[in-house]
């Protein structure tokens, strides 16, 4: 464990992942001066898929579940690119993707279990701008699916 962010998520129980490799062509981030891009992180783990198109397979807190799955893969991607959480100045923004049925109108409550944890974890820091879209399709029937730019020193 390397510091305060650390430790932070290991009072909560999390254990932070290897960061997914990507599986299409694309590089799973990209640093540009002192910001962190962050290719989409969907809501995987132990690789199993937390799935199922919001309102008609899952409820809200499975949404909010594989929201918050995904926000600990983008920790990983974070962890991944710049070697110690601690480096990270500023959570920017975060764009969550919801696999919706039609008339499913609650995306900001599912994006907020990404949210509630950055917060968690990187206190103000993690505090962030965002969106959160209803979509058809997900990969893989995923629930979620987040990207987000990152501040860091």
């Amino acid at each position: 464990m390397s510091g305060t962010v650390e430790a932070k998520l290991a009072a909560l129980g999390i254990t932070i992942p290897a960061a997914a490799a990507p599986v299409a062509n694309y590089v799973p981030y990209v640093v540009s001066g002192n910001q962190l891009w962050i290719s989409g992180q969907i809501s995987a783990a132990d690789g199993k898929f937390l799935a199922g198109k919001l309102q008609t397979e899952a409820d809200i807190e499975a949404g909010r579940a594989a929201a918050r799955q995904s926000a600990i893969n983008l920790i990983a991607q974070i962890k991944a690119a710049l070697g110690d959480l601690d480096r990270v100045k500023r959570i920017v923004k975060l764009v969550g993707f919801v696999n919706s049925a039609p008339d499913f109108i609650d995306q900001p409550k599912v994006i907020n279990g990404a949210s509630d944890l950055f917060a968690e974890a990187f206190g103000d820091a993690g505090r962030h701008a965002r969106s959160a879209v209803g979509v058809s399709a997900l990969p893989f029937n995923v629930s979620v699916e987040i990207d987000a730019v990152i501040e860091f020193a």
